[in-house]
């Protein structure tokens, strides 16, 4: 029987027990079964870590910037170094394929660091001379101070990174919480961080729940900046306990991100790359597409073709190359998807295929992965016949691998299609008709709106979302904006 993994929280540089010996049991998504325990930590841990990261904080800030690139090189070399040892960690924490994790998400974390670590080398401050001849206005930035950095399970080491790499490259240190259901690469990230030399403090790392450890550090009154990427109804609580502090927040929330489809799109293109959007990462991706208008003229060809190449998606083993799907990171998140697609029948639709969990051994070969029968596994859903207005499957975060197809007619029609909705995250929209594409574009609630493509990232551009779907903005010089205070300095000069 195998061995059940301790993880320990990372403080001060020292993997340390939580304070109170509790732990929850964290499972591996594609058997099903307890792997591992987890801090379950509280106030108490958290209060050292910000003890730890409000000590490192003058040392560390005071580094050049140069000094302070230096080390975030250091530290993306090092995590390229182990990039195997990451992604296979963060497919059985996760449940995301081996191939996922190693081409996406771990590559992704290591130019987080990179990226941030040239940013600050060549960002600069704002002087201006006036309004009257003799004035000259420059502007300083500095560090806020400790941040309080909280992630999600979905991309958990691509996520994370997102935050840190910012928040150390500005001079600040950081105490982080990832998600208690993925703590596996956070918990490595502590040994790189100790292998390259990265000054004890500068990030703690405290796994836990919500209320226990993410409230008391939200609530924390020497952390005056909070990051948060996950859900819509925890961002609420976030805004809620850290408003009597006037905390900087960015939430990156919930989504319900359309593709608007015009019968004017590279077809062959637009399927393709439709159904990555719609099933990556088993769709538990916040930029994945989750409903997809196409104009009714194209609209059955389109839907064929569509769920021609979802059948052929591999739902199973994360471990094996076969496969272009994992498991779900949870049984509850499982009996989630499963509600949904229940409902999308009550109102109405029709599941043109999945709808259910997979018959794996019929793809992976008799009882070789019958250690895989209890695992959160669901096949790739595709619906049709749901009211646009009026379903709530159309409405709600799903999270999952189903998408919902819709015909259009009008212009005007999808624009209100696809703005029906409480959030406003990210979109897709494919057309050759440049006019139209700017027009459309720009009148879709949303913080990014992909035309032509899906999932480009440019690390310079501004991200997040409008609506429920979070405040705040993080990328390039919006992250540098964030994670620094910035002072005007107004002189006379001469008399």
């Amino acid at each position: 029987m195998e061995e059940v993994i301790y993880f320990k929280n990372f403080i001060n540089g020292e993997y340390v027990e939580p304070i109170d010996h509790k732990y929850m049991s964290n499972y591996d998504p594609s058997v099903g079964k307890i792997y591992s325990n987890v801090p379950d930590s509280n106030e108490k841990d958290i209060n050292e870590a910000v003890k730890a990261a409000k000590e490192a904080f003058p040392i560390w800030s005071s580094k050049s910037a140069q000094e302070r690139s230096d080390m975030l090189y250091k530290i993306a070399n090092e995590i390229e170094r182990r990039l195997k040892e990451f992604a296979e960690l963060e497919s059985r924490d996760q449940g995301k394929t081996i191939t996922t994790a190693t081409t996406i998400e771990i590559p992704r974390s290591i130019y987080n660091f990179r990226f941030f670590a040239g940013a600050i080398l060549h960002h600069q401050n704002e002087s201006t001379v006036g309004p009257l001849p003799n004035v000259l206005n420059y502007t300083l930035r500095s560090p806020v101070g400790v941040c309080g950095l909280i992630s999600p399970w979905n991309l958990p080491l691509y996520l994370l990174t997102w935050k840190i790499a910012p928040a150390i490259a500005t001079g600040n240190t950081c105490v982080c919480k990832p998600s208690e259901m993925t703590p596996a690469t956070a918990h490595l990230l502590g040994e790189v961080f100790n292998t390259v030399g990265l000054p004890r403090g500068v990030v703690n790392i405290v796994f836990g729940n919500g209320p226990n450890a993410g409230s008391p550090l939200v609530r924390h009154s020497d952390v005056p900046l909070i990051s948060f990427t996950g859900g819509t109804k925890t961002g609420e609580i976030i805004q809620q306990q850290a408003s009597p502090l006037n905390k900087k927040l960015s939430l990156e929330l919930g989504g319900k991100n359309p593709g608007i489809i015009f019968d004017d799109c590279k077809f062959e293109e637009c399927v393709e790359t439709s159904v990555r959007s719609s099933f990556s990462n088993q769709g538990e991706i916040c930029l994945c597409t989750s409903r997809l208008y196409v104009q009714e003229g194209i609209f059955d060809k389109f839907v064929e073709q569509f769920v021609e190449k979802t059948k052929k998606i591999v739902v199973g083993d994360p471990k094996s190359e076969k496969s272009g799907m994992g498991a779900l990171i949870s049984e509850d998140h499982l009996k989630k998807i499963e509600y949904y697609v229940q409902l999308a029948k009550d109102e109405g639709g029709t599941i043109l295929c999945g709808g259910k969990r997979p018959e794996l051994s019929a793809i992976f070969g008799g009882n070789e992965n019958e250690n895989l029968k209890n695992g959160y596994f669901y096949e790739p859903t595709v619906i049709i016949g749901l009211n646009p207005l009026t379903s709530r499957v159309l409405k709600e975060e799903i999270f999952g691998p189903v998408i919902t197809i819709t015909s259009f007619s009008t212009e005007q029609q999808v624009i209100q299609y696809a703005n029906d909705v409480e959030y406003g995250l990210a979109s897709s929209l494919w057309s050759q008709n440049v006019d139209r594409c700017h027009r459309v574009a720009s009148k879709i609630d949303c913080g990014i709106c992909w035309v032509n493509c899906w999932l480009i990232r440019d690390l310079r551009t501004p991200f997040g979302g409008v609506k429920r779907s979070g405040i705040g903005r993080e990328g390039g010089d919006h992250s540098i904006d964030f994670f620094t205070e910035q002072k005007n300095i107004c002189i006379k000069i001469g008399n």
